[in-house]
């Protein structure tokens, strides 16, 4: 944990950020729930999921005692668990994916905190949209009052060199700025969930204010 502060600390250095401006989501996909209790007993508050099949067991022993981020490909079917479990969702990518967070939500009575996903990389294995589909996209979740955006999220490639995938998290920097200038919404969506175990320096100095740790924080299992 400390090398990994470290790092961030240092990264917003470069980059003249503040570090208070860049959280950490602890992602447990990989480890047991004695990891992930381990992880949050250590001062780790956000913890990240990509599955409700592997997130359950975790959630149902120590959901109360942090804050829980779903980052993972959300299936339609899998709302229902999802939503009101999760305080933020940070793949959303379709509108039917939208109707049924809309729906769930105000079933509930409460708002979706949610990422659009945004496939800046241009990978076919990668979800999310193309980027020429943000604006649009983006237009149409007006029709969802329970959705509100909180920023965009992306996954750059796995790169030998970190320093490669600097074009994907600027470039999801610059769609950000797109969409607040565009006034889309009435409202700013101001943050960017970008960086990974190998790349995450490079993404704090490009403007990440969520980064995605797994391997480096929580090892796995």
């Amino acid at each position: 944990m400390l090398h990994v502060e470290e790092r961030i600390a240092a990264a917003c250095k470069r980059s003249g950020r503040r570090r208070e401006d860049v959280q950490i989501v602890a992602v447990t996909k990989y480890v047991s729930v004695e990891a992930t209790e381990q992880a949050l007993q250590a001062g780790l508050i956000h913890i990240g999921e990509n599955r409700w099949q592997d997130a359950q067991p975790k959630w149902e022993k120590l959901g109360s005692r942090g804050i829980w981020h779903f980052i993972g490909h959300l299936q339609t079917n899998k709302v229902k668990d999802v939503v009101g479990r999760f305080a933020y969702i940070h793949s959303l990518d379709r509108l039917s994916l939208a109707k049924e967070i809309d729906k769930k939500a105000a079933q509930m009575g409460i708002q979706a905190n949610c990422f659009i996903q945004v496939n800046v990389s241009g990978e076919e294995t990668k979800y999310g949209l193309d980027p020429d589909q943000l604006i649009p996209f983006a237009k149409e979740l007006n029709a969802y009052p329970h959705i509100r955006i909180m920023g965009l999220m992306t996954m750059a490639p796995f790169e030998a060199e970190a320093e490669a995938t600097r074009p994907v998290f600027r470039g999801l920097r610059e769609l950000r700025n797109d969409l607040n200038k565009s006034g889309v919404f009435d409202y700013e969506a101001p943050h960017l969930s970008m960086g990974m175990s190998n790349d995450f320096e490079v993404a704090v100095e490009e403007g990440a204010t969520w980064i995605r740790l797994g391997s480096v924080l929580v090892g796995k299992q």
